[in-house]
C-alpha cells in the first residue's frame, strides 16, 4: 500500500499550497523532514518560492549531527545558508522559543519524524512551539507521519508529576502508539491550548510499521539508524540511566547492550521467560568508538526480534535490568550526572517515570503486577488517545 505524509499532501494538493503563498512561515523540521522522493521540506520550499522566514531545530540539529543532550547553538545551514534557531541548548530555558522568534511569522509548519516512545523529545519541542504559539496567536500545521512501530501497541506508564522531565514533559505512555499529529492533538486538548490544524496522511494503517509504508527512512537523529533500532528503543532507552553502555558508538546502537564486566551467559540464564517473547538475544563483544567505555571490550547483547507483534521492549529492559542486579549487584550502577536538565533526580527514574518502579524491578515483585500497575497509571491516557486518534 503506498503512504502518503503530510508532507507528501502538502505539497502534491494545491488547495494546501496555496493556503502557503504569501505567507511569511517558520519551519520546525529536521533531516528526516523529507517527502518520498527524499526532497526535503526547506527544499520543496524553495521550489516553490515560498517565504520562509524562520526555521527551527530540535534536539541533535537540523541534520542529526549532535549526540545525544549536546546543546546546539544557533547556527547557520551549511547546506541552505539559511539561519537555524536551535530549541536545544545548555539549560532547561533554552528549550522554550521566545516571543521574538515568531515576530512577523504567519504560519508555523511542523514536520518531525517521532519514534514512538515518549523519551523522544522532538514530540515536547513540537508541543512548546504550540503553546507560545497559542499565546501569540500565530497559527500552526502538523504534517502527519507514521509512528515506525506501529500504532496499535501500548506498553508502560504516564509520567508522575513529580518525574516529568524532557523525557517525559506530557502525558504520554512510554510506548504510546500515536502518530506525532495524534499525539500533539492530544497534548494540545490536556493543556487547554487550541488544537494544531493537521495534514493528515493518505493510506497509513495502524498496523503498519515502517517498512510497510514505503517511505524511505532518515535518520532522524544520530543514534536511530534503521526501524529496527526504533522497535527495541521504548526498552533500550534504559540503558541511559546506566553505567552499561546502550551501544552508542556502534553502528547498532540500543539493539547492543553490555559493559566490560557484565558476564551475559550468567545474565542470561536468569532472565524470566516472560521478558523474552518475540527476540532471541545473542551473546557478542563490542567496542564503543565513542561514548561509555570508548576503546573498551564490552560483553553483553544484541537484541534480534522475530515477533514484533508479541514483542515487549519495556518489559525486557526491565526484565535484564532484573537479572543483571542479581548477577551484578556490585557493578550495576545508575548514571549520578544531570540528565535533560534535571539534576536532583536519577536518569533511571526519570525514564521510569514512576516513583518506586526501579525499587520494584530490582526486587521480587511479579512482573504480572507491575504491568498491571503501568497499565492503570495508563488508563486515563488510553481514555484521551481514543478520542484523538486519525486512522
Amino acid at each position: 500500500m503506498t503512504v502518503f505524509t503530510g508532507l507528501d499532501r502538502l505539497f502534491g494538493e494545491e488547495r494546501w499550497l496555496s493556503r502557503l503563498r504569501g505567507k511569511r512561515l517558520a519551519l520546525l523540521v529536521h533531516a528526516a523532514s523529507v517527502n518520498r522522493e527524499i526532497v526535503h521540506l526547506i527544499d520543496l520550499c524553495r521550489q516553490e518560492k515560498l517565504l520562509v522566514g524562520r526555521i527551527f531545530a530540535p534536539e541533535h540539529g537540523l541534520w542529526a549531527d549532535a549526540q545525544d543532550m549536546e546543546g546546539v547553538e544557533d547556527t547557520r545551514d551549511p547546506i541552505h545558508e539559511l539561519p537555524i534557531r536551535s530549541l536545544y541548548g545548555a539549560s532547561f530555558q533554552d528549550l522554550l522559543p521566545k516571543a521574538n522568534d515568531f515576530d512577523d511569522i504567519e504560519l508555523l509548519i511542523i514536520d518531525l519524524q517521532d519514534i514512538g516512545a515518549r523519551y523522544y523529545t522532538f514530540v515536547y519541542s513540537a508541543a512548546l512551539c504550540i503553546e507560545q504559539c497559542a499565546k501569540l496567536g500565530v497559527p500552526v500545521l502538523v504534517l502527519d507521519r507514521p509512528n515506525p512501530i506501529g500504532g496499535l501497541q501500548l506498553e508502560g506508564n504516564v509520567v508522575e508529576p513529580e518525574l516529568r522531565s524532557f523525557v517525559g514533559l506530557y502525558g504520554l505512555a512510554t510506548r504510546h502508539g500515536m502518530t506525532i499529529g495524534e499525539a500533539l492533538r492530544l497534548i494540545a486538548a490536556s493543556e487547554g491550548w487550541p488544537a494544531p490544524e493537521l495534514v493528515s496522511m493518505q493510506g497509513w494503517q495502524r498496523s503498519m510499521y515502517f517498512e510497510d509504508t514505503g517511505l524511505p527512512w532518515v535518520l532522524p537523529s544520530p543514534n536511530m539508524p534503521t526501524v529496527d533500532t526504533a522497535v527495541v528503543y521504548p526498552g533500550g532507552c534504559l540503558w541511559e540511566g546506566t553505567r552499561l553502555s546502550e551501544g552508542r558508538g556502534s553502528t547498532r546502537p540500543f539493539e547492543l547492550f553490555g559493559a566490560p564486566w557484565l558476564n551475559p551467559s550468567e545474565v542470561l540464564a536468569v532472565v524470566e521467560p516472560q521478558c523474552l517473547e518475540g527476540v532471541r538475544l545473542r551473546r557478542l563483544v563490542f567496542r564503543p568508538t565513542f561514548h561509555k567505555f570508548a576503546g573498551q571490550s564490552c560483553r553483553g547483547f544484541q537484541l534480534h526480534v522475530h515477533d514484533r507483534e508479541h514483542f515487549r521492549p519495556l518489559l525486557l529492559a526491565m526484565g535484564l535490568l532484573r537479572a543483571i542486579g542479581k548477577v551484578h549487584p556490585e557493578q550495576l550502577e545508575w548514571r549520578r550526572e544531570p540528565y535533560e536538565f534535571v539534576a536532583d533526580r536519577l536518569a533511571i527514574d526519570l525514564l521510569l517515570g514512576a516513583v518506586g518502579l526501579r525499587e520494584q524491578i530490582l526486587g521480587t515483585t511479579p512482573w504480572s503486577q507491575i504491568e498491571e500497575e503501568l497499565a492503570n497509571s495508563r488508563q486515563g491516557f488510553e481514555a484521551q488517545r481514543r478520542e484523538h486518534l486519525l486512522y
